[in-house]
């Protein structure tokens, strides 16, 4: 039986999980729910690096890796690019596009968490939505801002910054209502592209606010890459056949 390791953790990822049968394998890091309704194998946790990558897909004879990260998850993506190598299969990615500014955006791209630092000095609200890496720089917010950090699941707030837990989708009115209450005057975001949680870049666009833009980390080249789930979940089919994707037998 071929067998499927699908690395996940994204919307995206759990469309397909949700086609896979019990002989494949659904892996997440362990940073957000984890489903209970699919009919493949749940994993959690991390691998330990290539050579544990490697050692499992032998132990669980994979024969084919889907990487349907997130864009910004590079260190798994080449993790998994290096084992597929050593372990002679092939690794197909889901990469989505990124989004491409529009007339009236203000965008300004950064490279790292100091540069945006660095931009956010005449801003005084600023509104976070790069995930959990922002929690680590609490005690370095300027007394001048009062930072709102949206992530994936509820922390602490301080006095200076306003956690908020929150899954998208998000809607373009509950966007308005989040900047409305928070005061928001610059908007940081990664460019993970998608519908889910494009609607804070149009409301940054209505208002004429700026955006700090996180540049995507460059990812490793794979055997074949889609740019949306209906062409991949096409190919898995044609690379199970005879099998079927999903496993149907109670």
């Amino acid at each position: 039986m071929k067998r499927i390791l699908l690395l996940g953790g994204t919307g995206d990822a759990l469309v397909i999980a949700r086609r896979l049968g019990a002989d494949h394998i659904y892996s997440l890091a362990g940073l957000g729910r984890t489903p209970g309704d699919l009919g493949c194998h749940v994993r959690v946790g991390g691998f330990g690096g290539v050579a544990g990558l490697k050692a499992f897909i032998e132990a669980e004879s994979i024969g084919l890796i889907v990487d349907a990260t997130h864009p910004y998850a590079a260190q798994m993506s080449r993790h998994a690019s290096a084992a597929r190598a050593l372990q002679n299969i092939e690794c197909w990615a889901l990469r989505r596009a990124p989004w491409q500014p529009q007339t009236g955006d203000d965008w300004r791209e950064a490279a790292e968490f100091p540069d945006i630092v660095h931009t956010l000095v005449p801003y005084k609200y600023p509104l976070w939505t790069l995930g959990r890496q922002p929690l680590a720089h609490l005690d370095v917010i300027p007394p001048s801002q009062h930072w709102t950090i949206r992530c994936l699941d509820p922390h602490p707030g301080t006095a200076r910054a306003t956690i908020i837990g929150a899954r998208g989708p998000f809607s373009l009115d509950g966007e308005r209502a989040l900047f409305d209450a928070q005061q928001t005057d610059v908007l940081i975001s990664k460019n993970s592209g998608g519908a889910a949680t494009e609607a804070k870049l149009a409301v940054a666009r209505e208002r004429g606010l700026p955006v700090i833009m996180l540049q995507r980390p460059i990812l490793p080249s794979v055997e074949r890459e889609f740019s949306d789930t209906h062409a991949l979940l096409n190919a898995l089919e044609v690379w199970l056949h005879p099998h079927p994707l999903f496993d149907k037998t109670p």
